[in-house]
């Protein structure tokens, strides 16, 4: 799976023994813990010899090592195939190690690494596709729009090798899994970074449809026109402030036995929002350009999907708008009919995600899903609530524990979230069948959910998964999450639509 349009991932082989020679200029990336007489090696015992581990340790214990969580050193050690070893913590010496430790520590390394373009990695035999995503999206670089007086010189991580117990087919299987993985995940987060002067939503189209395409689905797209005349009211609404009119786009893939599940995908993708009318505060506006961020993770998602074969149909509906302030914009005060005849009292243009996503719903469930999954950049409240690193899942209630207790066993930490009944009152209108914010301030990430809800067919099980602030690291890197788009929640759909998949 090919990221669109800059990253590609490295080579990834895997061996049962350290290579003797081609990694002369690698780095070997060992995992250290705290011992109770200082820091020592762990799953290095089938591909180091005992010399060399001794070696290692004293070396660590002269550095003052604790073999504490993260903690990286680098290590010249005489006798080994490769130019140097770079160890990092993984903590207190428990015997085994929560996947997404594993993850974080050769995300790390990655990073650390960054000028280095092989890696031999023994954390694969503690955890062969853990390591491998953290390594390749610790490695992620998003470089497209650097001229050559900014462009980095080297060409980055470009091969790993990834120690394991065997070589067999199943373990090389499930290292393809892992690249794919990672790979879907770099997609999501090179849209995300793409700037929306690149990125708007004829453009977004056309990307998706390539990748769609690519992959071997069914795709659809509607242009302005044809939303207008199908009365998707909501996404033209959004819309109709900017000169780069929107678009929906479906992605399809029939995978299917007869009787299968069919799993909808929804992904706001709103390319760029100034908040319309009620526009937003200058300060840190730039940072909208990742407010297409479910719509990226959903397009990722449903292409990992048809690239792992898994037996299932899924469906990904994806509304694509621009929301700008213009003579042509919708205002506060109007009134617009969503896809399926539910009238909406805009009183806020900033609120316009679920206005979109709305329109989107309603078109996913006329597929008749079993399950239904929104994912989005919505409200501001979710990073008061929850804070930049955890997205909060609302939705049917066996649905909405079962995406959260997923997504936190894959490192993306989604929290369930409930949606109080008495907050529909609150999106009430005089005029109109629903307001599309509330007349109170409180609970802002609660009551967009409760908007939402009003959309989903009946007998749909559904879930909303809200990642305004974790699509987007607006801070400094950490483990294997760069500073810009995450790609969250791709992970997480991915982990649900295997779920679903082996379990129904």
């Amino acid at each position: 799976m090919s990221s669109a349009p800059g990253y590609q991932a490295p080579t990834v082989t895997v061996s049962s023994s350290l290579p003797g020679r081609g990694v002369a200029e690698a780095v070997l990336v060992l995992p250290v813990v705290t011992g109770d007489t200082g820091p020592r090696t762990v799953g290095v015992d089938a591909v180091l010899d005992a010399e060399a581990v001794d070696a290692i340790e004293s070396a660590l214990s002269a550095l003052n090592a604790t073999g504490a969580e993260g903690q990286l050193h680098r290590l010249v050690i005489a006798g080994l195939p490769v130019a140097s070893v770079l160890t990092v913590g993984l903590g207190d010496a428990g015997g085994e190690w929560p996947a997404d430790t594993i993850r974080r520590a050769a995300g790390a390394a990655a990073r650390a690494l960054d000028k280095v373009g092989t890696v031999v990695t023994a954390l694969s035999v503690l955890d062969l596709e853990a390591a491998l995503e953290g390594l390749i999206l610790g490695g992620y670089r998003f470089t497209d729009f650097r001229s050559d007086k900014t462009a980095p010189k080297d060409k980055g991580l470009t091969k790993i090798v990834a120690l394991a117990s065997d070589a067999k087919a199943a373990t090389k299987a499930a290292a393809a899994r892992a690249v794919d993985v990672a790979s879907a995940v770099a997609t999501a987060r090179d849209f995300v970074n793409t700037p929306p002067s690149h990125l708007f939503p004829a453009e977004f189209a056309k990307q998706a449809k390539a990748l769609g395409e690519a992959a071997g689905l069914e795709v659809e797209v509607l242009d302005d026109k044809a939303l207008t005349r199908a009365g998707y009211g909501g996404i033209v609404g959004v819309g109709k402030g900017s000169s780069r009119l929107p678009r929906l786009v479906r992605l399809t893939y029939r995978g299917a036995k007869r009787g299968g599940k069919t799993v909808a995908l929804v992904g706001k993708g709103v390319t760029f929002d100034t908040g319309g009318i009620s526009i937003k505060p200058a300060a840190n506006m730039h940072h909208m350009t990742s407010d297409m961020g479910g719509a990226a993770a959903v397009i990722a998602t449903v292409v990992l999907a048809a690239r792992q074969k898994l037996p299932i149909d899924v469906i990904a509906t994806v509304p694509m708008a621009e929301n700008m302030p213009s003579a042509t914009a919708q205002r506060p005060g109007d009134v617009l009919t969503q896809y399926g005849g539910i009238t909406v009292e805009v009183l806020n243009t900033d609120a316009e995600g679920r206005l979109i996503l709305a329109d989107a719903i309603v078109r996913a469930c006329e597929d008749n899903p079993d399950y239904l999954i929104e994912t989005s950049t919505l409200t501001g409240a979710q990073t008061v609530a929850l804070g930049a690193r955890t997205p909060g899942v609302m939705g049917s209630d066996e649905f909405r524990d079962r995406v959260a207790r997923l997504s936190q066993a894959v490192g993306e930490n989604g929290w369930a979230m409930p949606l109080p009944e008495e907050l529909k009152d609150d999106l009430k209108s005089t005029v109109a069948d629903l307001a599309n914010v509330s007349s109170s301030r409180y609970a802002g990430m609660l009551v967009a959910g409760v908007y939402l809800r009003e959309f989903v067919a009946e007998d749909v099980a559904w879930a909303h998964i809200d990642i305004a602030a974790p699509a987007y690291n607006t801070g400094g890197p950490w483990g294997y999450t760069p500073k810009g788009g995450t790609g969250v929640p791709t992970r997480t759909m991915f982990a649900v639509l295997e779920d679903i998949a082996a379990n129904g």
